[in-house]
């Protein structure tokens, strides 16, 4: 049986995401999309109830474009930030020309936290996207 003692962890994480799962009603467009604003080619693999498109992570952390029971897009709930790599531009120029839409231009938080931008994505997920310059 587990404790219920606050003492606290030694340990620290270094990482408090593992993993990231974008929901899409169209898996094939959603892909078309990712593929385009990041100019990456994502991995499929396909059941009859549930498909996935992986993002292509060597190390770090890694995620999917994810279709199928319980995979709803929605512009609302928990925001992820996705990588924009040294400047986020170049990603975002790219977001509408794939059937997205910019909810927020490239906004400076401060210097050091660098920049970040909104968009909505072809399956109507609302992201960010960070970079340092």
């Amino acid at each position: 049986m587990g404790s219920t003692s606050s003492k606290k962890s030694d340990k620290k994480l270094r990482h408090y995401v593992n993993w990231f799962e974008i929901p899409a009603l169209n898996l094939r467009r959603a892909v078309s999309f990712y593929n385009h604003i990041y100019d990456i080619e994502m991995e499929t693999t396909e059941s009859p109830a549930y498909a996935m498109a992986f993002f292509p992570a060597d190390n770090g952390i890694g995620g999917a474009v994810v279709m199928g029971e319980g995979c709803v897009p929605s512009e609302v709930g928990p925001l992820v930030y996705l990588n924009g790599g040294k400047d986020l531009s170049p990603v975002l120029n790219r977001v509408e020309e794939a059937g997205g839409r910019i909810v927020m231009p490239k906004t400076l938080i401060d210097e050091d936290s660098g920049y970040f931008a909104l968009f909505i994505d072809s399956e109507g997920n609302r992201l960010a996207l960070h970079s340092k310059s």
